[in-house]
Parts: C-alpha cells; sequence; structure tokens
C-alpha cells in the first residue's frame, strides 16, 4: 500500500534531526530543516533570471551539508565512502563478483526485457556483475525501505543499491541525507554528457548535486488510436471539449500515479494560461501559496467539470498506467496521455496496441523531464552500483534502447555523440520528439500537493 507522503516526510525530518543532532545542526539550511505550513517539503531552486537573488546561496549550503555515511543519515560523499580514494581501474575490480538490488518501476514488459536481457547481461560478460530488477509499482517504495532502514540503524547494509528516481521521491532521500555523491568525475560515461544541460542538472528544480545519473529523457504525449480517431484534439482545451463530445471516450488515472499526475499539471498549466500573467512559467518558483490558490480552484472545476465525461463516468479511475493502457488496448478509450511516446513502437510490435496507433504533441505544449538512477548511501555493493550506472549512460546501453524494437527511448548525451544515433529508425507510430513543444515540470514541492489538491477536490467530491 502506498504510504503518505505527509507521514513520509515526517519520517525525513526525523532523520534530518538525527544529522542536526551528530553533527550540531548549525549548518543546515532552514530549506531542508522545516516544512513550509502546506506540509510539503521545500526544494533547493534552479537558478533562473527570475530566481530571487538569495537562491545561489541556499544551493552552496546545500554542497555543504555533513557527509555522516556510516555513522548515520546524511549525504555521503563518494571520498567517504568505502570506493573512496579508488580508480576507476580498482573499482571495476572491486565490483567484480558483486550483486546489484535495483528497485525500480516494472510496470513496462519492454522495459523490464531491457533491463534483465540485456542491461543484466552486459553487466554480467563485461564486468561479471550480478543485476537483480526489483520490481515496485511506486518508487516511493524504495524510499521507504531506504528510510526504515535508517531508522533500524541500518547504515551500511541497506538492501536497495540503486533506484530508477527523479521528482519528489529523489527531493525526499536528498533532503533525508540518504544518497551517495559526488561521484561523476569517476564515471567514464560523462564524459559524453553536456554538463550544462540544465535538466540534468536540476531534478524538478532540486540541484542534482552529483547525486544520481541521467537515464533518460521522458517526454509525454497524446497516444490515440487513428482508426478511431482519426482527427485527434490539437490542445488541452480541445482534448477537453472532445471528452465531453464524445463520452467514455478518454479517461486518466488517479493521481499519485505519475500518469494520473502529469495529466493534471496539464490542466494546471493550461488554467495557469488563463489566469496568470505569465502563464505557466509564473509557476516555475518554489511553491507559493498565493499562486496555487488562484490555479487550483479553476483547474478542480476544470477537472469536476470533465468527470462525467470520463470512461464510466468517472466514477472510478484506472489504477495506474498499465490498467489505463489496457483499456485502450481494448478500444474502451481511444486515447490518453502519457509519458514515452516511443513505446508506442514496441507496443504496437508486440501486439498490445492496435497498428493504427500513432502519437503526437499537443500545441499547448507537453511536459518533459529526466529522469535518473541514484545509490542509497548506506549500499553495501557501492562499487557494483558506481559501474551499473555508468553503464546506464554509456553510449551502447543508450544506443542499444534507442532502436524502437529494443524500447526507443530518447537518450541523454551531448550533441557531439548524437551521430551515433543517425541511423536508428524512427517506428511509424512514434512521433518525431523534435515536433513536441516542451515544458518544463514544477518543482517537486508543488506536486504533492497538487496531487492531494485532486484527491480532495476532485476524487471526493
Amino acid at each position: 500500500m502506498r504510504s503518505s507522503r505527509f507521514a513520509r516526510w515526517a519520517i525525513v525530518t526525523a532523520c534530518l534531526m538525527l544529522v542536526a543532532a551528530a553533527c550540531g545542526g548549525d549548518d543546515e539550511p532552514a530549506a531542508t530543516t522545516a516544512a513550509p505550513t502546506t506540509a510539503a517539503p521545500a526544494t533547493t531552486a534552479a537558478p533562473t533570471t527570475e530566481a530571487p537573488a538569495e537562491e545561489p546561496m541556499e544551493e552552496e549550503m546545500m554542497e555543504e551539508e555533513p557527509m555522516m555515511g556510516a555513522t548515520g543519515p546524511g549525504l555521503l560523499d563518494v571520498d567517504d565512502s568505502e570506493v573512496g580514494g579508488m580508480s576507476w581501474d580498482e573499482i571495476l575490480t572491486a565490483a567484480e563478483g558483486g550483486r546489484v538490488n535495483w528497485f525500480m518501476w516494472g510496470g513496462s514488459a519492454t522495459i523490464n526485457a531491457y533491463v534483465n536481457e540485456w542491461v543484466g547481461a552486459e553487466l554480467m560478460s563485461r564486468f561479471n556483475i550480478e543485476l537483480n530488477q526489483v520490481r515496485i509499482s511506486d518508487t516511493v517504495t524504495a524510499v521507504d525501505t531506504v528510510l526504515s532502514e535508517t531508522e533500524a540503524g541500518e547504515y551500511t547494509s541497506g538492501s536497495v543499491d540503486m533506484i530508477w528516481i527523479n521528482g519528489e521521491n529523489f527531493r525526499t532521500m536528498k533532503q533525508g541525507g540518504l544518497l551517495l555523491c559526488g561521484y561523476w568525475d569517476l564515471l567514464p560515461s560523462f564524459q559524453n554528457v553536456d554538463m550544462t544541460d540544465g535538466t540534468l542538472l536540476f531534478d524538478f528544480g532540486t540541484e542534482v548535486g552529483e547525486c544520481e545519473v541521467p537515464w533518460n529523457k521522458a517526454q509525454s504525449a497524446v497516444f490515440y488510436n487513428s482508426a478511431l480517431l482519426p482527427d485527434p484534439p490539437a490542445d488541452m482545451d480541445a482534448l477537453l471539449a472532445h471528452a465531453c463530445a464524445n463520452p467514455g471516450t478518454f479517461t486518466y488515472p488517479a493521481p499519485p500515479d505519475f500518469t494520473g499526475s502529469v495529466f493534471v499539471r496539464h490542466v494546471f498549466y493550461n488554467e495557469a494560461n488563463k489566469i496568470l500573467p505569465g502563464g505557466y512559467n509564473d509557476l516555475l518558483v518554489p511553491f507559493d501559496q498565493a499562486l496555487y490558490d488562484q490555479v487550483a480552484e479553476a483547474t478542480w472545476q476544470t477537472l469536476n467539470d470533465l468527470e462525467p465525461c470520463l470512461w464510466r463516468e468517472g466514477s472510478t479511475y484506472p489504477v495506474d498506467q498499465p490498467a489505463l493502457e489496457t483499456l485502450y488496448s481494448n478500444s474502451e478509450v481511444t486515447h490518453f496521455l502519457a509519458y514515452g511516446p516511443a513505446s508506442a513502437g514496441s507496443k504496437v510490435d508486440t501486439g498490445v496496441f492496435p497498428e493504427s496507433t500513432r502519437t503526437y504533441g499537443l500545441t499547448s505544449g507537453q511536459i518533459g523531464n529526466t529522469n535518473f538512477v541514484a545509490i542509497p548511501y548506506n549500499s553495501p555493493n557501492k562499487a557494483a552500483a558506481l559501474v551499473a550506472g555508468d553503464f546506464l549512460l554509456s553510449l551502447d546501453a543508450q544506443l542499444h534502447k534507442a532502436y524502437p524494437d529494443v524500447w526507443g527511448q530518447i537518450n541523454v548525451l551531448d550533441g557531439d555523440s548524437q551521430s551515433a544515433f543517425a541511423d536508428v529508425p524512427r517506428h511509424p507510430s512514434v512521433v518525431d520528439p523534435g515536433e513536441i513543444s516542451g515544458l518544463p515540470e514544477l518543482r517537486g514541492d508543488w506536486v504533492p500537493i497538487i496531487e492531494e489538491g485532486w484527491r480532495a477536490n476532485v476524487a471526493e467530491q
């Protein structure tokens, strides 16, 4: 069962109190020690031209957090860990014969096949590392596991070696001092990464701080059955209107499922564009209650008006993306909004989706982000986890998963590396990513508040 985000915040706060008690707590920035009045944790904001002048100072303070590692929770610098001082060759030697327990969302057969049949096989043949995929339905399960182990004093013997992560879950772990950090210079594959790419340096507004490794670009799009919907709605207003003109043909999962959550955020952006002077751009700041209040009321009204138009008149919502895709596969809905348009190709090829499936981007824009893998501070297999993270970022691994019959995922490498992808075909069901007008994600502290607002003002009404 999914635990409450607010309960998780209480646990994180307790962890931070342990760090403060052990280290005096005087140097801990206020943004990481106290929740705002909404009970959602604050986040360190990415520096932009609109950012408050004091933000760079907050980021500098974040970099000075005490590193406690094996004696308690605290961001553990790689130099202070058991692999500290090792060269990459020495880390490779230490990793031999190791096992990496990779906790990751396991809802996609395509992704699971890539991880187990290719990544796992390559790690074993190249490095003699065993990859154990631990499938979870929600990343919060991995976060809660590390939190529970920390409470139990398991500072060096955790069960989680690597997590597929981003957004609020990364923010929770970073603010809770639950990560290994400072290893980018060690990993050879970072030579092919654009170190100025803001989407790799800030994760939903939280400074990455070398505490996770970029893995994929995640772009949302609309999936639709062109045989049933030859003229799909062009923008968000048209999508909402089409749903009510054609009742039962559209729905979305209940947040906090990530697919349902991103749909709700699209509606939130759409309402902001009608209300705020700068549109959705005004929301790209640390959580602001006044801004939220202005946009939320209109968003809940729009979604409540939409509810009777949804599949089963909105009396129930799919629990997650796989459930939503089953409705689509059975032609119970004609279209849906989700991350990862590349998955349409592999699902058509395997017969899961009809051949008439196509994907496109709304002209009003589509939210996108980068997702990462992170290593908990208490992983007992840090050398093997570092090698696995580096391999996922390697040109070989990024290129292999780019093929539509493998996964069709968007790579995270720099411009100089893109020539290697020139011969990768694009499936006819998959939109060219360059044709999508991308929208940035909100900073992490907005997300759980919007999800809770949806629950209280839409689901329970």
